[in-house]
């Protein structure tokens, strides 16, 4: 993607997750993936109680290097969810994402069904949902999901490439994990289910 796609504004993104599912991890490459498009790009985490399990919230900003800062996102476009429950203990997940946004969570429901249970104060233009807990255990072994949702943020947003998504995960990975990453990240590349709200601003 060149710098013309961002059109010299700021792409916000905010990232919820637990500890232990990489959601610090899966800023840094998104972030990662941006450079690779030739766009500047900065991730940084906020901590609250470090343990695993506990909440956690990462940020991604993609524009200008002398417009991004190293403040938290508090109006972001795009909000991905690394929890299938999250949004059930921690309703504020959505708070101040502007509308017309983009809404991405790791769960088994469908967009439609999920839509029912978030808190909104503004209306969507997008919202989407993949398995990613499943296909990560599927392929890894593991429930960590930020991989698969890694292809989902590529699908969906066109803020990153596949390619660049899959370049970045093998700078970050030992080539002997190359194999089982790459499949997670093309099913959730390929498996994500998006349903796009007229009604969205």
């Amino acid at each position: 993607m060149s710098k013309s796609r961002i059109e010299e504004s700021l792409e916000e993104i905010r990232l919820h997750g637990r500890g232990g599912q990489g959601v610090v991890l899966y800023s840094e490459l998104i972030a990662r993936a941006a450079l690779y498009e030739g766009n500047f790009a900065r991730s940084f985490p906020w901590f609250g109680i470090a343990r695993r399990g506990a909440p956690v919230t990462a940020f991604v900003v993609i524009g200008e290097e002398d417009k991004i800062t190293r403040s938290m996102v508090y109006n972001p476009k795009y909000v991905v969810v690394l929890d299938p429950q999250l949004h059930k203990v921690m309703p504020g997940v959505t708070r101040g994402i502007r509308g017309g946004g983009v809404y991405i969570q790791n769960s088994i429901k469908t967009p439609d069904e999920l839509l029912e249970e978030l808190e909104l104060d503004v209306k969507l233009g997008l919202i989407a949902t993949i398995d990613g807990t499943g296909i990560a255990m599927k392929y890894m072994g593991v429930p960590i999901p930020n991989i698969v949702m890694l292809g989902a943020f590529a699908r969906v947003t066109n803020l990153i490439t596949f390619d660049s998504a899959v370049k970045a995960v093998k700078a970050r990975f030992p080539k002997d994990a190359w194999e089982d990453y790459l499949k997670c990240l093309k099913a959730g590349y390929e498996n994500i289910t998006v349903e796009v709200l007229e009604d969205g601003e």
